[in-house]
């Protein structure tokens, strides 16, 4: 009997890519492959890439080059550019990187199989022409549930019932609930983390005249509740004990369903999987906020009161500019109704500078509401053109000297705030869900509440002992390293849960 091919999958990117590995280990894995962590133990190595800003794309083509020099070291014989970036620029990348020995886009993710051995056997798999994804799906978002034929990476459902198969979610629109019962997610957990990323939509309708996401993502299209339910239900069974809803835009979900405020009956039904202690709610819009979302998110039990909104800045001229609303008073009321329900809720958010066109006092104005939101975590990014984007074509581009400075100064100013926000924690009591052990250094660390996987910082625990990884815990926080918290467990009973 031949042995197994070998394929490892390298994620870049964000937690929506971590799901679309996942869904094509899945794939691979029913097909017969052999999975492996280390490239260079695989016979192929498949590079999932990122392709939304020009730091992404340069970290995504180091990953292939890094990979492409494993191939005549060992095992490796071969290099696949999946992914965003792969997706966005298809044939360009294949020409401008001939180290890649496949680019495959999302309609190839089906075949993903047949791509792969047709590249190790020497084949030739010709990349793709890159479309405007927006135009595959119908306008109306009511139509697009019956569309067929488009790739939808993250949310492949395999053929086969679910093993706790569990209720339909509740007081849902006619003809929601599954014809022939919940299937089993297609997919392969690639670690043994107690959090995990499940897809709540693909694609975005927003139009930000920044952003190239929706071309190569699509038009917004949401996942059936009883999809993203047996999901989750197959996830605790893999011993998640977390759950991070992902998507370009959570606060759309339901809108082509027929029930824009399908999001607040599915999020107790998640909570009340048995064995998921946290629900996590990520990439928020700040102008789809609605006061029912947001007694749901500070209310419901084991659904964290953590708001990841997209404010981008807050100065009125350069939001229009960017076809994006609101403005620092505005933001701040939403701050002030947020934390009115839950005081100790997480916030985190995201911020342009130096857009086309942003003055001084622009700047001045993100600085005030920067200086009056009590962020948990910012990130800062310093403007520049994406391809395709409206705001590539925009008058008043700022000299790249001048966005620079720019940055610098704005991620200052956010390093000090969140830390200071992270002192305003200090003597609390939180729960810490336990990531990760080191005996050596006598150290766990974990989560509070308010902290998101990867982008909010963490939580260090004094002491380790009785602990493992999926514990939840009580402490106290008893010291600040910046954005990161050090905190005492007051007890080890739950550790094991």
């Amino acid at each position: 009997m031949p042995e197994p091919r070998t394929v490892a999958l390298v994620t870049l990117g964000c937690a929506r890519n971590e799901v679309d590995s996942e869904e094509l280990a899945g794939r691979l894995a029913a097909d017969g492959w052999q999975l492996v962590d280390d490239a260079g133990d695989a016979d192929v190595a498949v590079v999932n890439t990122c392709g939304f800003v020009d730091a992404a794309k340069k970290d995504s083509v180091d990953a292939l080059l890094e990979a492409n020099d494993l191939k005549g070291q060992g095992r490796t014989q071969a290099v696949v550019a999946v992914g965003c970036m792969a997706e966005r620029y298809g044939k360009e990348l294949a020409e401008a990187l001939p180290e890649a020995d496949g680019v495959l886009g999302f309609d190839d993710y089906a075949d993903i199989s047949d791509r792969l051995r047709t590249i190790l056997a020497g084949g030739v798999h010709a990349p793709h022409t890159p479309r405007d994804r927006r135009k595959l799906l119908p306008v109306s978002p009511a139509q697009r549930q019956s569309a067929e034929g488009v790739a939808l990476p993250g949310h492949a459902q395999a053929p086969v019932p679910a093993q706790a198969p569990g209720p339909a979610p509740a007081d849902l629109p006619v003809g929601l609930a599954p014809a022939s019962g919940p299937r089993a997610p297609l997919r392969r957990r690639l670690d043994n983390s107690p959090v995990a990323s499940v897809k709540l939509a693909s694609g975005c309708d927003r139009r930000c005249s920044f952003c190239a996401i929706p071309s190569f993502r699509g038009s917004f299209i949401s996942r059936r509740p009883s999809d993203v339910l047996g999901e989750t239900r197959w996830l605790a069974e893999q011993g998640v004990k977390e759950v991070m809803l992902v998507s370009e835009n959570n606060t759309s979900y339901g809108k082509d369903l027929g029930d824009i405020r399908l999001l607040e009956t599915l999020l107790p039904e998640l909570a009340a999987v048995d064995g998921i202690e946290r629900i996590r709610v990520s990439y928020l819009q700040p102008a789809e906020m609605r006061p029912g979302l947001i007694d749901v998110l500070t209310s419901t039990p084991k659904v964290m009161p953590y708001f990841d909104l997209s404010f981008q800045h807050s100065a009125p001229g350069v939001l229009r500019a960017m076809r994006r609303f609101g403005d620092t008073e505005r933001f701040l009321e939403l701050l002030d109704t947020i934390r009115g329900k839950a005081p100790e809720a997480g916030v985190r958010s995201n911020f342009i500078v130096g857009f086309p066109g942003e003055s001084e006092a622009d700047l001045e104005e993100l600085e005030r509401f920067l200086s009056s939101a009590r962020l948990d975590a910012i990130g800062v990014f310093g403007y520049s053109d994406e391809d395709g984007t409206e705001a590539a074509t925009y008058d008043g581009k700022l000299d790249v000297d001048v966005v620079a400075e720019r940055l610098a100064r704005v991620s200052r100013l956010a390093e000090e705030l969140t830390a200071q926000r992270a002192e305003e924690r200090l003597g609390s009591e939180i729960r810490v869900l336990v990531e990760s052990i080191d005996e050596d250094e006598g150290e766990a660390a974990g989560r509070g509440e308010h902290q998101a996987p990867e982008t909010d910082g963490q939580v260090v625990l004094t002491s380790w002992e009785g602990l493992e990884p999926g514990s939840i815990i009580s402490a106290k926080v008893v010291d600040t390293e910046g954005v990161d918290l050090v905190a005492e467990p007051l007890c080890t009973e739950e550790a094991g849960r």
